[in-house]
């Protein structure tokens, strides 16, 4: 089956819109470093604890890898302070179900999406438009998506629904958004490097060519960042814990289960 397949009835073909496409960035200027965070899913008390650890600094190129917002206590807060930043937002699973449901689109909410619904305003719709399928950044060869990609397939081509909502991979290379089969990290083995989120259950993931930086801080656990030199490639597995910064979690806001 295709990705969009593993969708229910009603969220197929058009759900993306305009968000099926990438960003690729190549900085006019002199970039100092770049830096990847995870998913932060509303918590704006860590997010400011892990931009000081990594003492964010002009210059800096920032990227998120979505599911910025639900389930934790500041969702519009961490929509306010992404924006400030100018930072590059690569879109969740839980915004893609935000913005389906502001089109009009037949689409489950649970209780913290609909809340979010009500809360939040045309500012922090506007900063969830203009998430990305996929952000590349050439001089590291490194791609940053949401959930993971189907090897062998080309960005381009790649479904959109699949890069914010795939965790695994059947037997015949068909991508599966449940645990049940092989992690997508563990059978991609090219070039450009990805850095994704969205799965908060299996945690840290460190591949041959693939990171997870998913560490549940809304859980309780932690908000993880990669953070790469000028120029830098994501060093080996033995070697990544090097340019991983983390914060712990104040708390746990949600309990953590096996769809998370």
């Amino acid at each position: 089956c295709r990705a969009a397949d593993l969708a229910p009835p009603g969220r197929r073909g058009t759900i993306f819109w305009d968000l099926t496409r990438g960003f690729r960035l190549i900085a006019s200027t002199p970039v100092a470093r770049t830096i990847v965070i995870g998913d932060v899913h509303g918590c704006r008390t860590e997010l400011d604890e892990l931009l000081d650890r990594v003492a964010l600094a002009q210059g800096d190129a920032l990227c998120f890898v979505g599911d910025l917002v639900a389930r934790g206590p500041d969702s519009a807060g961490v929509l306010d302070r992404v924006a400030q930043l100018g930072a590059a937002l690569v879109v969740g699973n839980h915004e893609w179900r935000l913005l389906a449901a502001r089109r009009g689109e037949a689409v489950r909410l649970g209780p913290s999406h609909q809340a979010l619904m009500k809360s939040l305003e045309d500012r922090h719709f506007a900063t969830l438009q203009a998430m990305r399928a996929w952000v590349d950044f050439p001089e590291h060869d490194l791609r940053v998506v949401h959930a993971g990609v189907v090897p062998g397939v080309p960005i381009e081509a790649q479904d959109p629904w699949a890069l914010s909502h795939l965790r695994t991979l059947r037997d015949d290379g068909t991508p599966s958004d449940t645990r049940d089969f092989t992690l997508w990290g563990e059978r991609y083995h090219e070039a450009p490097h990805v850095v994704f989120g969205h799965n908060a259950v299996d945690g840290l993931q460190l591949h041959p060519f693939a990171t997870g930086i998913d560490t549940g801080c809304v859980y309780g656990g932690q908000l993880t960042a990669m953070v790469l030199a000028a120029g830098e490639r994501v060093p080996p597995k033995q070697d990544r814990r090097d340019v991983l910064v983390s914060v712990r979690a104040r708390r746990a806001y949600v309990e953590l289960k096996p769809g998370a």
